[in-house]
């Protein structure tokens, strides 16, 4: 799943934003849902695959709200989720 951040406005500090690309895992532990960013390991969580994501969403804008935000910034990577199947005695 991938997780967009949009910022098209200027910010509060009349800085220009851009729209940053995560990708994201979504794991079910009851009652929770977690995402988690692949990129750096944040994490949220929600009752629900939205929530978990509108919290994660919040919880990599104020991560990434730092001055220096393009130091901080993941480079681009392609990421694939597959299963893999093993035999187990």
């Amino acid at each position: 799943m991938t997780l967009e951040l949009r910022h098209n406005q200027a910010g509060a500090s009349g800085r220009q934003t851009r729209q940053v690309r995560f990708n994201v895992v979504v794991t079910s532990e009851p009652p929770w849902y977690v995402a988690t960013c692949l990129e750096n390991s944040i994490a949220s969580q929600g009752h629900s695959v939205e929530k978990a994501l509108a919290n994660l969403k919040e919880a990599l804008e104020l991560f990434y709200e730092d001055d220096d935000v393009e130091a901080g910034l993941p480079e681009p990577t392609q990421t694939f989720l597959t299963t893999l199947e093993v035999a187990l005695p």
